[in-house]
């Protein structure tokens, strides 16, 4: 039985679900740059994308027959590039002179969008291939 005709967690739909919240929380936050933004709303939307990116991750975890060469191939290169994505984005709060909470909470933000994308990509491919001594379908 292959990784497509079986039954997965909702692992890629909850790391979208966890990008969403933060993307949100995030634009919220750069509306305001350079000043200080109200920050209960952000800290919410960011809390609950770091906790769906813990589930998503827990998820991923549990499961046993997967294709997990071809997840972490994917994953890995997609990690590679969005974590140098998420450190020019950093760099240019820092020039910015962004401090304070709102430098904290945005680095949050880009530290949970550099490891939810890898997370969809690499679970997004790895689902579909074949499982090493299953028959082909």
């Amino acid at each position: 039985m292959s990784d497509a005709s079986r039954a997965l967690p909702p692992v890629a739909q909850t790391a979208v679900a966890s990008m969403a919240c933060v993307i949100a929380g995030g634009i919220y936050l750069a509306a305001y740059i350079p000043h200080q933004a109200p920050l209960v709303l952000p800290s919410v939307l960011i809390s609950v994308g770091g906790v769906l990116l813990l589930l998503a991750g827990s998820m991923l975890r549990r499961l046993r027959a997967f294709a997990w060469d071809r997840f972490f191939q994917v994953s890995g290169w997609a990690l590679v590039a969005y974590v140098v994505i998420a450190g020019m984005i950093e760099f240019v709060l820092l020039v910015d002179q962004t401090r304070g909470a709102l430098l904290t909470l945005m680095t949050i933000v880009l530290v949970i969008f550099a490891l939810d994308i890898p997370i969809v990509l690499g679970f997004s491919v790895a689902r579909y291939q074949e499982l090493p001594g299953s028959p082909p379908a």
